[in-house]
């Protein structure tokens, strides 16, 4: 829940706000939150009107509009086979849209520019629970390390231009996300929507085995794309530093235990497959959150077992 008292801030009233990647998964919700409170000058870039992997049609975009504060949520993501079937593209649109889209801001008068990292940045071996202090003390795990690294490249950025041009850019990393709205499609999406969707076709189908990949035993960290949502705005009204900051839920669980919660919410009842010819990513993953609780006064507030319930409640009414 949120620490400080959940009074509507002032803060977004009569500034403009854009937010890349607005249509998408965590765009969404983002834009819903800062209705919610009130924020009534909302811009949400198309890719059809804007390629923001270009200069050109990043500068289309500024030169349209003035805003006040830029949330750049855009990115090109998905899970390990996503990432190992185009780590080209992973690192080079990531890169450039943040690189176009920053320097534009600072050209343009952005009084604020938020850019949303990757807890694929740390490193492959970080000791748990992942501080913000160790994002530079290794590689980050191979399977996705492109997406990783282009994301780091920004932190750099973030903190150089506010370093000589001051330019106010806060660098946010949060965990895993999942819930309403993601994507369930099996070439692309993560590992929570990749097991609902498995186990809700074994249960229609009448299947009893399904079908995961690796072994079982790395853990994972998940945040609720609502409090993200919500820890993404209250960090552009109360955050202003040069660090970055973690945003997750501070749980760990195995893939083994996830598979189980899964199973439990889908109604499946068969058993699963591991196979261990499919990589297991990074070993282990799960945040310190205390520079966010201090920070922001906010934690999470979505219960993993909650957000896994309400999120096969969506998809399968979305499936039918």
């Amino acid at each position: 829940m949120c620490l400080w008292e959940d009074a509507m801030s002032d803060f977004w009233h009569g500034k403009h706000v854009c937010v890349t990647g607005g249509a998408g998964f965590l765009g969404k919700h983002v834009v819903a939150e800062l209705t919610r409170r009130e924020c009534q000058n909302i811009f949400v870039p198309r890719s059809e009107d804007f390629d923001l992997t270009t200069e050109a049609g990043v500068a289309h975009m500024y030169d349209e509009r003035h805003f006040d504060v830029v949330l750049h949520l855009a990115a090109v993501c998905g899970g390990i086979g996503a990432n190992q079937a185009r780590p080209g593209k992973f690192f080079r649109d990531n890169a450039v849209m943040g690189i176009n889209l920053m320097h534009a801001a600072l050209k343009h008068g952005v009084g604020k520019f938020v850019q949303v990292g990757t807890v694929c940045m740390y490193p492959r071996n970080c000791p748990v629970p992942f501080r913000e202090e160790e994002l530079w003390n290794g590689y980050p795990e191979e399977t996705n390390a492109p997406y990783g690294l282009a994301k780091k490249s920004l932190l750099v950025m973030a903190q150089a231009y506010r370093e000589e041009y001051g330019l106010n850019v806060i660098f946010l990393v949060p965990v895993n996300l999942y819930g309403t709205g993601d994507n369930f499609d099996l070439k692309t999406s993560h590992v929570i929507p990749a097991m609902i969707r498995r186990c809700v076709d074994a249960v229609r189908k009448n299947r009893r085995i399904v079908e995961l990949w690796g072994t079982g035993v790395p853990s994972r960290e998940f945040l609720y794309v609502e409090d993200a949502a919500e820890a993404l705005v209250l960090a552009a009204e109360r955050y202003d530093g040069p660090k970055p900051m973690n945003l997750g839920t501070g749980r760990e669980v195995t893939m083994r235990d996830l598979a189980g919660m899964v199973a439990k919410a889908t109604g499946f009842g068969g058993s699963f497959f591991w196979n261990r010819n499919k990589p297991n990513g990074q070993p282990r993953r799960c945040l310190d959150t205390s520079r966010a609780e201090e920070a922001l006064g906010w934690k999470a507030k979505t219960s993993l077992e909650d957000g896994i319930r309400k999120t096969v409640e969506w998809y399968t009414c979305q499936a039918r």
